[in-house]
């Protein structure tokens, strides 16, 4: 069973529903598509209902979760059923197939693409080159088929107007290694009318509308669609931006998968061609017949590299041979020209298509294979085919493609009976038998040689003479009257929904189908001349000459009458069931919500019609024939085990039937069952929802147990690594410890036998925790270093060196040159060489200075030059002793002229730069600024030794 999902979402399987009903089977597909739960299964079959908006239900996210696992492990989804009948090619060797259907707009092109694009994904994991060769023209070759076979409808805006049937191939390791596409019923006769509101096909638009300017004028094409006969209905609903995207698009497409620039070219000629053909119009003079636009057919001669002459001389006559083989001419009538035209035109496009898809089979098909080397050859078949079709007037076309839908429901039905057979079987199961309604009389009414309808017609297109559609509505009242899914006018005259001589009636599985047999014959004979044959096969094209094989034949020459339209398709079908019936069958059911499409709109009746054509209702009878849910024992285990105690959290009986026998007991449901060889079997789905629910009630106890346990289990897990981790960092801090120490130890070991005492030995980084532990390492060796270069500084010096520490310190490095390296003489006025002249006379002075205020040193002199408050100077000198500072007259034999105690002395300023400037600041504020001068050398700074001096002597004071 799929992944439950909640209740409001309705039910995920349809065979799970409580009654088997259409009204049960509406409500639930309907609920499921306003919750936006666009598919649906019916035990194997997915049910697809067309959203009509873009939905993420396609990403690669998406594809992981689908991506080898069982078609009921997750919720509905194309990818499920794609990837089971890839697991059922690959695991057991067997050919699958993908049936999808459904009416058009229903979504089964989009759907191909998916499947497509799953297989893709999840293929060739090893990228070989050749596979993503296969896999990249595969992909393409649907763009291409798109623009070639598909139209815009009323219906549907990128309507497939064909059936496409390809099988891919895949080698032992489940890689694709080819493929081959069958075609069905191309709609040709949209090339010559479409409904209003229709378009032709997609390639017209994107050709005239995307092409560049130079290749419509080599084609002799305007711009505008409305200039052409066959794209004037559709000449107003198109978008050039879109059109010139797909039309390069599609170019590109054609390129990867092979196709040359020639072939390309002749492919554009050739609707080009088509075009034209189109627009050509004959106008009777007399007995002949005339081309009234003459100027195409030069033209049309020059695209189909054929002869204007022999191009025109076929668009007016017909090569009759006679019963003698004489061969003769005989001229068309205008009539009988424009039915010839319009029938080359529809022959032109379709063996255009045929041949396109026939060089994409030449591509994709699987070359060099030897299944004694490269193993067995699998193929996985997708079937993309036009659903039932009713329309106001249905035609010829119509009449088959609801045959094809009949004979397809019958191997639909037959195949699932088959298949619910075999597991019965295979389980051990007592098969029980179903009522269904079997189409074999449908399908018989049609097809059955000599009686069915296709043999009437063809019959009537055999018949020598003028036989006309009534004669043929006759002929079928007469053989087929008696038949119960058969009806005219004639044969019940009181229904006038029918018109005399014109319409019958089928009644088919999904409902009953009026045809009008107008057009049944000439679609059947579909007769081309075989002087246009010849005309193409004889072109300079080899494009064309390969389309057109029977042209070689001699206009003499006796051949078999062709087979009809009706006859080939019926073949054609045939081949494709007994094609599908060797394979293992999965299907797509695919589902119009409305005709507006809207992706909000879910049209019951609309619904209602396609459950019932497309077989569904009978499809879940025949699914729920006796037993609703079947599932492998260990599977089954899995999900339920938890509400029985002997099976929970595992059993420990012989075997999983046991376990599940057990299970089932406890919760009294024995009656309900059966017990396969592999599966467990269970009748209704009450049964199923019980279990469902009882789970869904155990599972919030079971998470919070197990949320529990493994909250407990990583509690302790991360305390056992914090643990280790806190051990670990407490060794490998003692390490890197232990390391730094040795390393200072044997950086520093000879630090006492160098000259600096260790000044340049580079101290190493620390760890983190050695930092402080570092830098007080620092601090205590800087101090040692210093006592040990104090220590051998002799007595005499120390003055000076206490000066120089202290001027270091105050200075701080503002002034750059300060007198550090020099000798300091502190008392220069005493010294004979500065001051020759007055050196008596200062020392005498100094002497009496001694006497009078008894002061112990004299602590600097020096001759300065006073500045007074006007700026004003004048020579003077000053002494310090450790008492006064002292401005002396050096003219009056140093006269003492102000004396101011060192006690009252505050501060000094001096400048960063070389001048000599010295400002003493004194409590009373009336300073002392005097610039040191007469110095020997002349450029000898005395200013930092005055400020070392001063600041030694006070710091000594407040010591």
């Amino acid at each position: 069973m799929a992944e439950h999902e909640s209740l409001e979402f309705g039910k995920a399987d349809f065979v799970l529903l409580d009654q088997v009903t259409m009204e049960d089977f509406m409500e639930n597909l309907k609920l499921r598509f306003e919750k936006g739960r666009i598919y649906t299964y019916i035990g194997e079959v997915v049910v697809s209902v067309n959203p009509y908006k873009q939905t993420a239900l396609y990403g690669k996210d998406v594809i992981e979760q689908y991506r080898g696992r069982e078609l009921y492990e997750r919720p509905p989804h194309l990818f499920a059923v794609a990837d089971a009948a890839y697991k059922a090619m690959k695991r057991r060797a067997k050919d699958t197939c993908i049936v999808i259907s459904g009416e058009s707009g229903a979504g089964k092109t989009e759907a191909s693409k998916y499947i497509m694009q799953y297989i893709a994904a999840i293929t060739n994991p090893t990228q070989r080159a050749e596979v993503e060769r296969v896999k990249n023209v595969l992909l393409k070759s649907n763009c291409v088929l798109e623009a070639f076979g598909n139209a815009k409808t009323n219906r549907n805006d990128n309507s497939s107007r064909f059936g496409k049937y390809m099988d891919i191939n895949f080698d032992f390791k489940g890689d694709p290694t080819g493929g081959h596409i069958n075609n069905y019923l191309l709609e040709k006769s949209r090339i010559l009318k479409q409904q209003p509101g229709e378009r032709n096909f997609h390639t017209f638009y994107q050709l005239l509308l995307g092409a560049s300017d130079a290749l419509l004028e080599s084609l002799h094409l305007s711009r505008d669609p409305a200039a052409y006969r066959f794209t004037r209905e559709g000449a107003n609903n198109h978008s050039s931006g879109s059109e010139k995207c797909s039309h390069r698009a599609v170019a590109d497409a054609m390129t990867v998968i092979g196709f040359t620039s020639e072939e390309i070219d002749s492919v554009y000629k050739i609707l080009a061609a088509i075009l034209h053909l189109g627009n050509v119009c004959f106008v009777a003079t007399g007995d002949d017949v005339e081309v009234e636009n003459a100027e195409l057919v030069p033209y049309l001669a020059e695209l189909t590299s054929t002869e204007p002459e022999s191009l025109l001389n076929t668009l007016l006559y017909r090569t009759v041979a006679t019963g003698g083989r004489e061969v003769i001419q005989k001229g068309h009538s205008a009539n009988e020209a424009n039915y010839a035209r319009d029938a080359c035109a529809k022959a032109f496009y379709e063996r255009l298509f045929c041949w396109i898809v026939a060089r994409i089979n030449t591509v994709i098909e699987v070359k060099n294979y030897d299944a004694r080397i490269h193993g067995k050859n699998t193929v996985i078949g997708v079937l993309d085919i036009y659903g039932f079709e009713i329309f106001d007037n249905n035609s010829f076309e119509q009449f088959c493609i609801n045959y094809c839908n009949e004979k397809l429901q019958q191997l639909f039905i037959e195949l699932i009976l088959q298949q619910e057979q075999e597991e019965y079987q295979r389980e051990g199961i007592e098969w029980q038998h179903i009522e269904y309604f079997n189409n074999q009389i449908i399908v018989d009414l049609v097809e059955e040689p000599h009686k069915g309808i296709i043999a009437v017609l063809d019959e009537a297109c055999l018949t020598g003479g003028k036989v006309t559609d009534t004669l043929f509505l006759e002929s079928m009242n007469t053989r087929l009257g008696k038949h119960p899914h058969y009806t005219s006018r004639k044969l019940n005259p009181a229904d006038k929904s029918m018109d005399f001589g014109r319409d019958f009636r089928i009644k088919h599985y999904a409902g009953d189908v009026t045809y009008s047999v107008e057009g049944f014959l000439d679609k059947n004979k579909d007769t081309l001349f075989q002087d246009f044959k010849r005309l193409m096969y004889n072109s300079a094209d080899p494009v064309l000459q390969d389309m057109w094989p029977e042209g070689q034949q001699s206009i003499t020459e006796v051949t078999k009458r062709p087979l009809t339209a009706a006859t080939l398709f019926k073949n054609s079908i045939v081949a494709l069931v007994e094609n599908l019936a060797s394979k293992e069958p999965y299907y797509v059911r695919c589902i119009k919500p409305n005709d507006q499409k809207s992706p909000l709109l879910f049209d019951a009746e609309r619904c209602r019609h396609q459950v019932s054509y497309l077989g569904l209702l009978e499809n879940v009878r025949v699914r729920r024939a006796g037993f609703a849910y079947r599932q492998p024992y260990d599977r089954f285990l899995l999900r339920y085990k938890m509400t029985c105690e002997y099976t929970w959290p595992n059993h420990l009986m012989a075997t999983d039937r046991e376990a599940t026998q057990a299970l089932m007991e406890q919760h009294g449901f024995q009656d309900d069952v059966a017990y396969g060889h592999t599966k467990i079997f269970i009748r209704t789905p009450q049964t199923l929802f019980t279990l469902e629910q009882e789970r869904a009630q155990l599972i919030p106890i079971i998470v919070l147990l197990l949320q529990k346990a493994w909250r407990g289990a990583l509690a302790r897990k991360r305390c056992r690594y914090l643990r280790a981790t806190y051990t670990i960092m407490s060794y490998y801090k003692r390490h890197k410890v232990k390391s730094h120490l040795l390393e200072l130890v044997e950086r520093f070991q000879a630090v006492r036998s160098m000259a600096d005492y260790g000044k340049g030995v580079e101290w190493p980084e620390p760890p983190a925790v050695l930092a402080q532990f570092q830098e007080n390492s620092k601090l205590i060796f800087r101090r040692w270093r210093g006592r040990q270069i104090v220590k051998n500084i002799p007595p005499s010096d120390m003055d000076q060196i206490k000066a120089k520490v202290a001027a270091l310190d105050v200075l701080q490095g503002l002034r750059k040159d300060w007198g550090c390296s020099r000798n300091w003489g502190r008392n220069y006025l005493v010294s004979v060489v500065e001051n020759p002249a007055m050196a008596d006379q200062f020392a005498k002075r100094v002497s009496a200075l001694k006497e009078k205020v008894h002061f112990r040193s004299v602590l600097f002199s020096c001759h300065v030059r006073k500045i007074n408050r006007c700026n004003k100077s004048t020579d003077r000198a000053i002494l310090i002793t450790d008492q006064h500072l002292y401005k002396l007259e050096p003219r009056k034999q140093y006269k003492v002229m102000k004396s101011i105690p060192l006690s009252m002395v505050t501060g000094m300023s001096v400048t960063s730069g070389v001048d000599q400037l010295v400002v003493f600041h004194t409590q009373n504020h009336d300073g002392l600024v005097v610039c040191l001068h007469k110095m020997q050398p002349e450029n000898d700074g005395r200013v930092g030794e005055l400020v070392g001096v001063m600041v030694d002597h006070f710091r000594s004071w407040n010591v």
